[in-house]
């Protein structure tokens, strides 16, 4: 954690003179919107109003939740690591999305139950315990797990790549999710938990009941993200919120997912609110508090499609748009090369 005091804000000049060269193609004020501050937000990172994306990568952290024990998901948890098999093996929809956006897919064992062949062992145990019971994992074990994330940016980072999305794989964690969700924005779970990947009436009702008794038993400090992580998340959590540090720390994008990533994100900027600086949204998931989450961040997704999937599927969708939006802003004409004046902001 000490690699945070590196942490150094975007270049402003950098995102001034992107929002000015923005603004010099002939087209209206804000005509690609949220599409645009993306490419402001990227010059500040990567310091310059000129840049390529580089090498993009897909960072699966996979692990598995003791609190499955207590009926809260359709499947069971043998789930996490078959598909994690799957993803490692390049035949899941994680990786059918990255071939076609040009990305590559890391599968990361952050603590499965079962381990799994082509993944990349950062195992912190075996799966947390059960958090309606007691704490996920002790606050070292917490620590480890976000000190792999951040390590993962960092060799991630001196291999060429430029950009990364952020995914996870485990049965369970959006149960885990929505208790941080609650102790982070001080919410009741009745307004943090939703279906997951397809509840009953009855299967939510016993979701709710364990994130309520999980903050009941656990007690997490608001006031301390560690504290939370430890108590209510997961190792997966961990691991995608040392993603969004390493972001910050070595100066690569993080792409945000959807309500897990979102959970892990909101642990990151509390831990170090200037990470929050080096996230891009991706898209609003159907969960509860996913917005909600997003809106602490003070982050907007370009995408609302009702997706559901995981796996970082939803971060890689934002790719093509940020290929697109910089297409035009890279290539457009502009106002000095036509007889037409600029459009001025009246609003």
């Amino acid at each position: 954690m000490h690699r945070l005091k590196n942490i150094a804000p975007p270049n402003a000049a950098a995102r001034a003179r992107a929002e000015e060269r923005w603004n010099s193609i002939a087209k209206p004020l804000r005509g690609l919107g949220l599409l645009e501050d993306a490419v402001i937000r990227l010059a500040g990172i990567y310091g310059g109003e000129s840049f390529v994306l580089g090498g993009r990568t897909a960072v699966v952290m996979c692990a598995d939740n003791g609190v499955v024990s207590e009926g809260v998901t359709q499947t069971g948890g043998e789930v996490t690591a078959l598909v994690a098999a799957e993803i490692a093996a390049g035949r899941s929809s994680v990786n059918c999305l990255a071939r076609a956006f040009g990305a590559e897919t890391l599968a990361v064992d952050m603590g499965m139950n079962t381990p799994v062949p082509g993944t990349l062992d950062r195992r912190v145990a075996s799966g947390t315990a059960n958090i309606a019971l007691g704490p996920a994992m002790s606050r070292a074990d917490a620590e480890r797990a976000v000190a792999v994330g951040i390590d993962i940016v960092r060799d991630l980072k001196s291999s060429g790549m430029g950009i990364i999305a952020a995914g996870e794989m485990g049965i369970g964690n959006t149960t885990a999710a929505s208790a941080v969700a609650s102790a982070l924005l001080g919410l009741p779970p009745e307004q943090t938990v939703g279906r997951g990947a397809g509840l009953s009436d009855a299967g939510l009702e016993r979701k709710i009941s364990a994130v309520r008794r999980a903050l009941a038993v656990n007690g997490a400090d608001p006031a301390d993200p560690l504290d939370i992580l430890a108590k209510l998340g997961g190792f997966d959590i961990g691991g995608i919120a040392g993603l969004y540090l390493g972001g910050a720390v070595y100066r690569v994008p993080v792409i945000i997912d959807g309500f897990i990533s979102a959970a892990a994100a909101l642990i990151a900027a509390e831990i170090a609110p200037a990470a929050k600086e080096f996230m891009l949204a991706s898209h609003v998931s159907k969960e509860p508090a996913a917005r909600l989450l997003l809106e602490r961040l003070g982050l907007c997704p370009p995408i609302t499609a009702g997706l559901a999937l995981g796996e970082g599927t939803g971060a890689l969708m934002l790719l093509p748009l940020l290929d697109g939006a910089l297409a035009v802003y890279n290539g457009a004409h502009r106002f000095d090369e036509l007889p037409m004046e600029r459009y001025v902001d009246l609003c």
